[in-house]
């Protein structure tokens, strides 16, 4: 039925009026602009409209023209209104510009960073100091929305708020209210007749809740997540051999509330398929032979799997590119028998050109020098290329432990196609720490302290470091400086200096005090890519100051059978290392062992030598998951014969302090002599000097001790001498036993620099071999944070121990700042 003339007229009236603003509806008649006026400007200069309005001085405007005029200034996006008019020759342009944005806040978001936001908002236009444009903050909204809908919170609430201020200016505040994900309530899976729900979905991402579901967070629905599970579906099945696998229908259905989904994939499995051969073709450079030979696992008779294809296919493409075929390609083309239920898999090598490499580059390091890293590279320039050594480069740079993260690519070298150049891009970071300090206590009075450590000193790969603290328990200056690279071939070449004057006792040590030096070089020189060797030799003092009463029996004895405070020794150490650790900070596969030797050579005061040996191993179950084993085993004795000396003491005389008669005051004697004196009131006492001496012992307890067991005090754990009073003071021992099993979730924080780990820690020290019992390890457990910040590593521990025995001293919350951890 025809539509009504008055309904048509209408309709036709409204369109016009949108199609045509209100200042363009009443035509007037074209005149020569003889001047051109400006109203309404506040922030924006004359010339800026000028700039953009298409009429001058001399021209004709009509209805066209001044249409044209508008259009022009409205697309700069200043305005919210404009007008035209003209009082006889001159135009009068009247305008209403558009707020500026004087303040711009995000409130209530947390899934999404704000520096991201604010980096997106000002693509579009919208950041403090722009100009307010309500459509921007229209499609904000929009978009905002969009991205948590993609992260599952479909109850996201986005409110943005505009206050006017004077001079034409708003504060812009968008309030989001995220709610909490959309959680995955049921996964069922319609067609699977061969295997479980269970079996088919273990690898997905989305699942619904369960016990670990506060930290995977897979409960939680995403739509990238399922598109990634969809995929992880279709690979399930080829990898079982369905190559008639399909996925018909995937159906998302949310509940009123829109906190619960329901996902429903159906499926058709099909038949399964075995392998029937599997042939190579095209030019394989090498002997056909030994590419039959790389894919030999594919064997005629099993079950089709895709990925062992692509496994096959990549085992190819390596061997290829180790010897310089870096673009090689391998096309697995399949031919189905679809009547006998195989596959025929023909492997077409195409290796293309053999590819030289140009140059290897290097970008991101602002601070370390370009040979540092280059000196690290296994793929050198001029020579052919090879996957291998340029994954070894990237490992070695990782390791150094200069870069927050290292990436390599090949570029191909623009006209020619067997050339390449290799570019590593690296994040810089610190590659040291330093720690300032002042402080005071009614125990140690002023403590001053600054230390300073860089692995990577001047960008050169130097390692220096500095130390220099006093306190009324410390005096101590240290320096130590190494060269990794003395020569060419990788000979490291180093030396100690340091001067200690210190008293244990502030350390949970027995109560003593030494004044030490030494003078130090050492060499390490590399004999495999992950194996080296390294020597020492040293001279150093160290003088013993021990205290009648405080200072424990054994070590004044020791001290008096040596017959001399300062000791002195020559010292050899000789040690065996081995990385294989994939970064030096956060690795998460390989191992690291070493394993030394120090003696203190005959002419020393005490002769003696130590034995330690360290092994730690990254066991990678998963992305979330790595598993670290470690062992920390010392030992130390002495090998000259033992120190017997026969000391004569004076007994104690005692005086009447009061004059009552009674003889109630101790006067000692004098400190014991050799020869003995000839005197009535003289006593003999046997002391001995034997084992490895009580300033060399090991200790255990604590985060920074040498048998690291966090949740006991530092140093506390293992031998101790107990006072009459009943204080206790540690002493260390010749022997020991430490270690620790440790989870770490890599994934849990976004940032690279940060992990969390949970451990159970076990360790104890011995005196001496006879002495072990396993019974006394101690055990903890606990949780522990490592953030590599900006000023150094710092480790942050929480833990409990689970076997301990009375007077052992509990720690719980630990920490330390700076150095290798």
């Amino acid at each position: 039925m025809p539509r009504p003339l008055s309904r048509r007229l209408l309709t036709l009236a409204l369109a016009s009026a949108l199609a045509v603003p209100t200042w363009a509806q009443s035509a007037f008649a074209p005149f020569t602009v003889s001047d051109i006026r400006i109203d309404g400007l506040q922030r924006i200069g004359a010339g800026t409209v000028f700039t953009y309005l298409p009429v001058e001085r001399g021209d004709t405007v009509d209805s066209a023209k001044a249409a044209e005029a508008l259009r022009a200034l409205y697309k700069t996006g200043f305005f919210e209104d404009v007008r035209l008019d003209h009082q006889g020759g001159i135009l009068v342009v009247t305008v209403v510009e558009r707020p500026a944005i004087n303040k711009l806040t995000l409130v209530g978001n947390k899934d999404l960073k704000t520096e991201d936001l604010l980096k997106g908002l000002k693509e579009i236009g919208l950041s403090e100091g722009e100009t307010f444009n309500r459509l921007n903050l229209d499609r904000v909204t929009q978009e905002l929305n969009r991205q948590y809908n993609n992260r599952g919170k479909y109850s996201v609430q986005i409110t943005p708020n505009v206050e006017r201020l004077d001079r034409n200016r708003v504060d812009l505040t968008i309030n989001i209210k995220e709610g909490k994900a959309a959680k995955i309530r049921h996964i069922n899976l319609v067609g699977n007749a061969s295997y479980t729900d269970e079996d088919i979905t273990k690898g997905w991402e989305s699942h619904t809740s369960n016990w670990l579901s506060w930290y995977k967070r897979d409960d939680q629905y995403s739509r990238e997540k399922l598109s990634g599970d969809i995929e992880k579906l279709n690979s399930w099945y080829l990898d079982r051999g369905h190559i008639d696998f399909s996925i018909d229908s995937t159906q998302v259905e949310m509940s009123g509330d829109k906190k619960d989904m329901f996902i429903t994939a159906g499926i058709t499995e099909g038949d399964v398929y075995s392998v029937s051969g599997v042939t190579v073709s095209g030019d394989t450079v090498l002997p056909k032979e030994e590419i039959e030979r790389i894919v030999a696992f594919i064997t005629p008779g099993s079950t089709f799997s895709r990925g062992l294809v692509e496994l096959a296919t990549e085992s190819i493409t390596a061997r290829l590119a180790n010897i310089g075929y870096a673009f090689a390609k391998v096309n697995p083309v399949p031919a189905i028998d679809r009547d006998k239920r195989t596959v025929a898999i023909d492997m077409q090598v195409q290796p293309g050109p053999r590819v030289n490499v140009r140059r290897i580059v290097f970008k991101g390091n602002t601070r370390t020098a370009d040979q540092v890293l280059r000196r690290e590279m296994r793929q050198f320039e001029g020579s052919w290329y090879s996957q291998a050594a340029v994954d070894r480069s990237k490992v070695r740079l990782s390791r150094l432990g200069y870069f927050e993260s290292v990436e390599v690519e090949n570029e191909a070298v623009a006209g020619s196609d067997d050339l390449v150049d290799v570019v590593y891009t690296v994040k810089e970071t610190t590659s040291g720490s330093i720690s300032a300090g002042v402080g005071y206590s009614q125990l140690s009075g002023l403590n001053l302290s600054l230390q300073l450590a860089e692995n990577n000193f001047l960008g050169t790969g130097n390692r220096v470091s500095m130390a220099v603290s006093r306190s009324t328990y410390q005096k101590r200056y240290d320096f130590s400086f190494v060269n990794p690279y003395f020569t060419d071939e990788g000979l490291s070449l180093g030396y100690n200096l340091w001067w200690r004057e210190f008293d244990y006792s502030s350390y949970n040590v027995a109560q003593y005090s030494t004044n030490s030096g030494a003078a130090q070089a050492f060499a390490t020189i590399p004999i495999s890519e992950s194996d080296s060797v390294s020597a020492m030799f040293g001279i150093d003092t160290n003088e013993i100051l021990t205290v009648d009463g405080s200072t424990p029996p054994p070590l004044i004895d020791y001290v008096n059978a040596v017959g001399n405070r300062t000791f002195h020794a020559w010292r050899l150490q000789g040690g065996w290392g081995r990385d294989t650790r994939n970064d030096y900070f956060m690795p998460v596969v390989g191992m690291t062992q070493n394993l030394s030797m120090e003696v203190a050579l005959p002419g020393s005061t005490v002769e003696y030598y130590k034995f330690q040996y360290d092994i730690a191993k990254y066991w990678p179950l998963s992305q979330s998951l790595v598993v670290k084993t470690a062992v920390n085993l010392g030992y130390g004795d002495s090998y000259g014969p033992d120190i017997v000396r026969n000391l004569c003491y004076t007994a104690p005389t005692y005086t009447d302090s009061n004059g009552d008669g009674i003889l109630d005051t101790v006067v000692p004697g004098p400190p014991p002599s050799d020869p003995c004196l000839t005197t009535s009131t003289d006593y003999d006492k046997t002391v001995t000097a034997t084992g490895l001496p009580f300033f060399e012992n090991f200790y255990a307890g604590g985060i920074a001790a040498q048998g690291k067991v966090r949740g006991f005090v530092d140093n506390t754990l293992g031998p101790v001498y107990v006072s009459p009073s009943g204080y206790r003071q540690p002493l260390g021992g010749s022997m020991l036993v430490a270690g620790t099993i440790e989870a770490v979730f890599p994934k849990l924080f976004d940032s690279p620099a940060a992990r969390v780990s949970a451990f159970i820690d076990f360790g104890n020290v011995y005196d001496g071999w006879d002495n072990f019992s396993a019974g006394d390890l101690r055990v903890s457990t606990g949780v522990a944070l490592l953030w590599r910040s900006p000023m150094g590593p710092l480790s942050i521990s929480y833990a409990f121990p689970i076997r301990k025995k009375d007077g052992d001293q509990v720690e719980r919350l630990q920490f330390t700042f700076g150095g290798q951890l």
